[in-house]
């Protein structure tokens, strides 16, 4: 769609100043607390908001999911809902439970790009029957540093090629359930040390390597048809060494538009995170990245009232008074808003299966055995696991206790939700108990813990946590029958009685590994 096919405001909206704030209202993805759309919300759906999005704080039941998007609907029809759900660690359907679905690295482990379609669909089938249309998802970062503090296990892998299929796969398989992909985090977020929401990462790749390793899966993606690509929060001097990728229009114009060909939507990551907010503030950076080419900020995370929405709107309004921003840059950036909306639309009430036919029955891609749409994430957790058995491995027969090595958390990924193999053992081997452990002394405290029982450590990203690796060289030592899993990106080399690596810590992938200690599978 080009801009000048576009004019100011929407079909039938006011003319004039009040179609230029409409439009500024229309360009925002905000958030929200609670349960049911507070008024302020509803009454900014009739004045031309035309996106909302939802975290783990808004949703109790699948139920009361729907029934908050109903209310959405009631005052807008065509309202985007968007939710940051990639499954695996980062969930905010099953926020309190832990996921249904493994995330990006256990199904990049698989590599069998028919199972992450299938996945994708099941997911994104989920969402639809919620009334949730837009999914910031998936995450198509190439994990080059293995440190990465941000990305880890929400990425397909490290090698491009891999992470660019299964891109693919994701996107085709989250569309055919009616669901907009929106691809993220452009240019590429895996090659960076820091984390975005706590200050702005840098990647002093050169062009070639960016061209061909990060910009790989955003190419595959674009091919697929991916309805939305997010920007990143990076900056990337061989694209542009004075501007984070987000406000950059040689990075969201000149290369993801003009030189990669995307003519979808450009959706920023959440503007109150450091690496923007800290520097330049929610405010001019919102008018600088609409001005760069982006065409929805998205909000809500952290900042989730109606004042956010007012000072972000007015600052877009004046921006354009003042000339900053060009009203057409607005008006181009509203209405690829509104034409996504109409996409949903249409999409929820045809979505096909990955085979291209309607309503057709997943099959599950397990080898060996068949299965149902229901437990295709189960499947897909089973298939991602690593183990490696020392000479002979008993599994236990008497309740055994998990000490679970704890870093801190993710932003991203949040401390709400539960992870390990604690709940799933405790299933099968009544009696089980876990605690928690961090720090220096965190081997020797879980061995006075555990006492005679057998030992079950699980570790998140051992690599980066030198006291995890003390921790499991205490336990070892004296106690070698100790069973080890990995529930993050598996760098450290496996040693233990049996070391296990699921590629993720979602509530399936934990329940795949307690079958394995357990002996039931």
């Amino acid at each position: 769609m080009s801009p000048t096919t576009f004019a100011t405001g929407s079909p039938g909206s006011p003319s004039g100043q009040d179609a230029l704030t409409r439009d500024a209202l229309t360009v925002l993805q905000p958030g929200f607390t609670g349960t049911t759309a507070p008024d302020w919300l509803l009454r900014r759906l009739g004045e031309g908001l035309a996106s909302v999005g939802l975290f783990g704080r808004n949703i109790v039941s699948p139920v009361q999911l729907a029934a908050l998007t109903a209310q959405l609907r009631a005052e807008h029809e065509d309202v985007l809902v968007a939710i940051d759900e990639e499954g695996g660690d980062v969930t905010r359907l099953e926020v309190r439970t832990g996921s249904s679905f493994p995330g990006n690295h256990a199904l990049g482990a698989v590599d069998d790009a028919d199972l992450t379609r299938q996945v994708a669909f099941a997911l994104g089938r989920r969402l639809a029957e919620c009334g949730v249309t837009f999914n910031w998802a998936p995450s198509a970062d190439v994990n080059a540093n293995p440190s990465n503090p941000v990305i880890g296990v929400r990425s397909f892998g490290a090698d491009p090629g891999l992470v660019a299929r299964h891109t693919a796969a994701y996107v085709t398989g989250l569309q055919a359930a009616g669901v907009a992909a929106c691809t993220k985090h452009f240019p590429g977020h895996g090659d960076t040390a820091v984390d975005s929401h706590l200050s702005l990462p840098r990647i002093d790749a050169d062009r070639p390597l960016v061209e061909s390793r990060d910009l790989a899966p955003f190419r595959a993606a674009i091919a697929s048809g991916s309805r939305a690509i997010m920007s990143a929060h990076i900056l990337v001097p061989a694209l542009d060494p004075d501007l984070p990728a987000t406000l950059s229009r040689p990075v969201l114009t000149g290369l993801l538009r003009e030189e990669l060909g995307y003519d979808g939507l450009i959706v920023t990551d959440g503007m109150e995170m450091q690496a923007i907010a800290g520097t330049y503030g929610i405010e001019h950076g919102s008018v600088l990245a609409l001005a760069a080419g982006a065409d929805a900020i998205c909000v809500g995370g952290g900042l989730a009232d109606d004042d956010t929405v007012r000072r972000l709107r007015d600052a877009l309004v004046t921006a354009v008074r003042t000339g900053e921003l060009p009203e057409e840059r607005l008006a181009d950036a509203a209405n690829r808003v509104r034409a996504l909306a109409r996409w949903t639309r249409t999409a929820a009430g045809g979505a096909e299966g990955v085979d291209g036919t309607s309503s057709t029955p997943l099959r599950t891609g397990r080898a060996g055995g068949g299965g149902t749409d229901g437990d295709i994430g189960l499947v897909a957790a089973r298939r991602a696991l690593t183990t490696t058995l020392a000479e002979h491995y008993d599994p236990p027969t008497q309740p055994v206790y998990v000490a679970a090595f704890t870093p801190v958390a993710n932003i991203a990924v949040g401390d709400e939700t539960p992870w390990g193999v604690g709940a799933e053992l405790a299933r099968l081997l009544p009696g089980t108990e876990t605690g928690t452990f961090a720090g220096d002394s965190a081997g020797a405290s879980a061995l006075a813990v555990a006492g005679t029982r057998r030992i079950v450590a699980v570790v998140r990203d051992e690599h980066r946590h030198p006291w995890m690796t003390a921790a499991l060289d205490t336990l070892l030592a004296t106690r070698p029958d100790t069973v080890v899993v990995e529930m993050g990106v598996p760098q450290s080399p496996p040693r233990a009685a049996l070391h296990i690596a699921t590629h993720g810590a979602a509530r399936v992938c934990g329940r795949a590994a307690a079958e394995i200690i357990a002996g039931v599978r």
